[in-house]
Parts: C-alpha cells; structure tokens; sequence
C-alpha cells in the first residue's frame, strides 16, 4: 500500500492515488498549473483586451437577435459572478438557461431570481423528467460507484449544449474558469462525461426508459456541435481577475445574493453526496481540489486549507436531516439508502466505458492547448 502523502505546495494528497510529486514533494497538479497554465494565462491588461475583442464579435454575430450568447445559471458563485460580467461589464444580451433536476435549494432558486431581476433577463427553466432522474440516480446508487453526482451533472450540462444546438445559439459563456478551478477532482474521485458508462450502470439497474432524459456524449459535444453546429464555449472568468470573496461580496452588495458553505452546495444532493457520501464512504474529499486551487491562485494559504480540512464539510445534524430527505424524495427507506452506504466499493472499470477514447480525445485536447488543466 502506497504511503500517504500530502503536497509540499497545495493539499492534494494519496487518496488521488495517481498523484505524482517531484523531489521536492510538490505534486503533478501543481507543477502543472507553474508550467502549462500560468505562463497563458492572463488576467491583466491583455487579457481584457481579448475579452473585449470576444465580446465585440459576439456582439457583431448576435445583430439583429433578441439574444446574442446563451449562459446555464445554477444560482452559484461562479455562473452568478459570470452573469454580472457579460452583462455590466461586456454589455452582452444572454438568454440564461437554469436546469431543474429536483435538488436545488430555495436559497439556490432565490439566488437566480435576484439576478434575473437585478439585471432584467429572461430566463428559460428546463425541468428534467423527475422519474427517469430518480430511476438513473438509483441505479448510481446499485453500481456502488463513487461519480453518485453524474446522472445529475449529465442532465445540466446535456441540457444546455442540446438548447444551444436546437435554438442556434453559437456562443455559450461559462462560469468555468482556473482561478477556482485549477485543479480538476482525479478521475477516481469525479468519472468524466460517459454516456456508454452511464447507459451501461442504467442497463444492469435501471427500471424506467430514459425517454426524455437529456444526452450529449463527447462526441456530439467536442465533434457535432464544436464543428458542424458551430457552437462555442467561452471562458470570460479567465480573462479577468476573479477572486472568490470579491466576487461574493460584489453580488451580495449588487443583488442581496447570499452565498453557500461550500463550492456546488447551492444543490441538496450534491451537498450531501460531497459532504458526506464521498469523504465518509469512499475516503475523497472534494474541497482539496478547491483548496488548492485558491492556494494556487493566491486565494488562500495552505495553512488555512489544512486548518479547514480539519473541519467537517458540513453540519451533522443537516447531515442526517439530508439523509433523511434525500432517502424520501428517491422513493427509498433509510435502512435502503444505508445498504447502498455499505456495499462493495466499484469504479468505472466495473462496467462499459469510454474511458480510453475521452483520455485519447484530453490528450489531443492538450496537445492543440484547448486544453490546459490537468486531467487523470
């Protein structure tokens, strides 16, 4: 067994049983994000410069349209931050786009409101077939894998890529960007977008058709859309100085947003499955990816995060409550929920998958600089 490890520079440690460190004991992730991604990235006065060019073809594209670029509002931090900038600060005319999958919070759902209002936009709401939801986050539960968040992940990011294709939006803009997100959750901890390994996880447990289900595999996303649709993915936070508090407090003192305990807990399920799910049954704990990327980005010391981790994700009590609920609304009894808790642990490698294809396509991604984050 491998001895435990944590990194000299951020907190990525051995539960990513494949990180690297160097001599020095600073690992893969952050010597990639020294070497590959700061040295192009720019958030100074050339960055905004692209920005503002991006913005202006964007705006020149979308003449004559109601709207010239489409965003996926989750009532986050990042995807709020990223709305507040195309339209105040670039002056784009966004259709957001919210994905209901049956576990967001009110605080999540106010959050949307408030900016929609705030900022006079439309908003159009795709509501995802809560029984083929419930029957495909099952059946993640019979897998005994630990990616329990995918069905719903899926459902968000098919949701916005199969809008923009059916309604010819040519840019989407995205809260993704490297100043929270340097470092991407190792693949045993978070499994890419599969749909061979979802469809198969679905065969072998599910009990409905997932007739209207929302779709998009790697190949319609990176190949279809990218090239024969058209369709564009732009990072604006990575032209510009994006610091979290900052953030938070401009959309607080801007909209009355109010914020979460943690990155992605403005939803219940993944809350839980963060908070507890993964650290407590599969020993994987999510906020040393975003530790480190604020430590990365200068957003916080290690010491800080170490202090942190320290900490429970979340509250115990709020815990059960979550557990509780979590159990009712998926049609399953506690002592249900418990034995899926308590199975034998998988991976993908159990079932039909992609794998070696997506790494093929990341790898190529890379290569082109498409590209620039680490990914197992």
């Amino acid at each position: 067994m491998r001895e435990y490890q944590v990194c000299t520079n951020c907190v990525m440690d051995t539960t990513d049983p494949d990180i690297r460190f160097d001599e020095g004991g600073r690992c893969d992730f952050c010597n990639n994000f020294y070497n590959v991604i700061l040295p192009s990235w720019h958030t100074d006065e050339r960055g905004a410069k692209e920005l503002k060019a991006l913005a202006a073809k964007i705006k020149r594209e979308g003449q004559g349209k109601k709207y010239d670029c489409l965003i996926g509002l989750s009532g986050g931090v990042d995807s709020s931050y990223l709305t507040y900038v195309a339209v105040e600060k670039l002056g784009l005319r966004p259709l957001m786009l919210s994905v209901d999958t049956g576990w967001n919070l009110n605080l999540a759902n106010e959050n949307v409101d408030r900016l929609i209002k705030g900022l006079g936009l439309d908003l159009v709401t795709l509501v995802v077939d809560w029984e083929e939801m419930k029957d495909l986050q099952i059946a993640f539960l019979k897998s005994s894998v630990p990616y329990q968040d995918l069905p719903q992940d899926h459902a968000i990011f098919a949701g916005l890529y199969n809008y923009a294709a059916e309604n010819g939006f040519k840019y989407i803009l995205t809260g993704g960007n490297y100043s929270t997100e340097g470092v991407k959750p190792p693949k045993e901890w978070t499994y890419l977008n599969d749909i061979r390994f979802m469809k198969d996880i679905h065969k072998r447990f599910g009990q409905k058709s997932l007739k209207n289900f929302p779709m998009c595999g790697m190949f319609k996303y990176r190949i279809y859309y990218r090239y024969l649709k058209g369709i564009q993915r732009i990072w604006p936070l990575n032209y510009i100085p994006y610091r979290k508090e900052e953030a938070v407090s401009t959309l607080e003192d801007r909209f009355g947003w109010q914020t979460y305990a943690n990155k992605h807990y403005e939803d219940i399920f993944t809350r839980f499955y963060e908070g507890y799910w993964l650290p407590k049954r599969f020993g994987y704990d999510k906020r040393k990816c975003y530790f480190s990327s604020l430590i990365l980005s200068g957003q916080m010391t290690r010491e800080e995060a170490l202090k942190k981790l320290q900490e429970e994700p979340y509250d115990e009590n709020l815990a059960k409550k979550d557990f509780s609920y979590i159990a009712e609304k998926l049609s399953l009894s506690e002592k249900e929920l418990a034995i899926y808790f308590e199975m034998p642990k998988k991976t993908y490698r159990d079932y039909g998958n992609s794998n070696n294809l997506i790494k093929h396509a990341i790898n190529m991604a890379k290569f082109f600089g498409i590209e620039k984050r680490n990914f197992r």
